[in-house]
């Protein structure tokens, strides 16, 4: 993981930098911030009702893999999830709450399943749990290298194809 920073000479007063000026570095050079409550009487508890959370391995390992609409689709199916991950909400439903498209909510259901982060069995999501590094998803075989390139083609056409000039989301 990096971190952005600005370079040292930015701060002594000199014009905003691009962001093509800021200097990446790794985390772990830089030292951690002494970390307080800015707001003892917010401290967030878990609530009495309700059940949810986003792995911070998620956030590590998953997000960067994807675009915007499957990341907001997973943050909601997270937060209406129960202890066992579990929801049932309408492709109609969601869609007007996130403001997508119908398309893009289902080319977001099928990545977050290509990702193994979710179980869909229409009405029924389950959020899952992530599984541990060394081992592969029970329904995956080996893949020729071709396979798979053919397959990151075909599903790079159809989004061409289905993807609208101006975005799928207002």
């Amino acid at each position: 993981m990096l971190c952005l920073r600005r370079d040292a000479t930015s701060a002594a007063g000199s014009a905003a930098r691009s962001p093509s000026q800021l200097i990446m570095e790794s985390p772990k050079a830089m030292p951690a911030p002494k970390k307080y409550p800015l707001r003892t009487d917010r401290i967030r508890r878990p609530p009495k009702e309700g059940w949810s959370w986003i792995d911070r391995r998620f956030i590590r390992d998953k997000i960067f893999l994807l675009d915007r609409d499957t990341i907001l689709l997973y943050f909601f199916l997270a937060a209406v999830a129960d202890k066992h991950g579990l929801s049932y909400w309408s492709d109609a439903s969601i869609s007007e709450l996130l403001k997508l498209k119908e398309i893009s909510l289902a080319r977001a259901r099928e990545e977050l399943e290509f990702q193994d982060l979710i179980a869909y069995q229409r009405p029924i999501y389950q959020v899952l749990s992530f599984a541990p590094p060394s081992t592969h998803r029970l329904n995956a075989e080996p893949s020729l290298l071709g396979d798979v390139f053919r397959e990151l083609a075909k599903r790079v056409s159809t989004s061409d194809r289905t993807a609208s000039p101006k975005g799928d989301s207002p």
